[in-house]
């Protein structure tokens, strides 16, 4: 066969590999993830591969964070609502994303610098700083000492929220 045949065929394998990879890249930025290789996906939630939760028993904790994408050394967990964004995360978004870094530091042997949340139309970066995780570790301990005796008031007035409860069917204080 002709070599410029060969070459034209080279050619075209790489033109074709180089338009594959960026249109992986687009979609990790549409989805807002950061650059990297995303080495945990629990794309179930949209009728994906199932994968196994992170589990921790030293932590007594385990989670299914949306992604996780390896950035050199890092390994940084995204979590991903599918709400528009606040003005700030809720707490109860950074505790959750908290307790991810904790699972992914366990799980990988490093601990993340910072973790994402990604709303609808904003990502928020936050660093998993030893105060934030003291704070987690204080909450876990609380939660866990009134497990069993104290059941929470609602702390919200959205019917929306509500509706999407976990706790809806029991709860005496849900919103019509």
């Amino acid at each position: 066969m002709n070599p410029i045949v060969y070459f034209l065929l080279a050619f075209a394998l790489v033109i074709a590999a180089l338009f594959l990879l960026r249109g992986g890249n687009q979609r990790q930025r549409d989805a807002g993830l950061p650059r990297g290789r995303v080495v945990y996906d629990d794309s179930s939630r949209r009728g994906g591969e199932t994968v196994p939760p992170l589990y921790s028993a030293v932590l007594g904790l385990s989670g299914k964070p949306d992604y996780i994408v390896r950035q050199g050394g890092a390994v940084i967990p995204v979590e991903v609502k599918s709400r528009r964004a606040p003005h700030e995360p809720y707490d109860s978004h950074i505790y959750q994303l908290a307790a991810y870094c904790m699972l992914v530091a366990e799980q990988f042997g490093k601990r993340p610098p910072y973790g994402i949340i990604r709303y609808q139309d904003r990502a928020f970066q936050i660093p998993f700083t030893r105060e934030l995780e003291h704070s987690l570790a204080e909450l876990l301990d609380e939660m866990r000492q009134h497990k069993v005796s104290v059941i929470p008031h609602r702390s919200h007035g959205q019917p929306a929220r509500c509706a999407n409860c976990g706790y809806q069917a029991i709860c005496e204080e849900r919103l019509k």
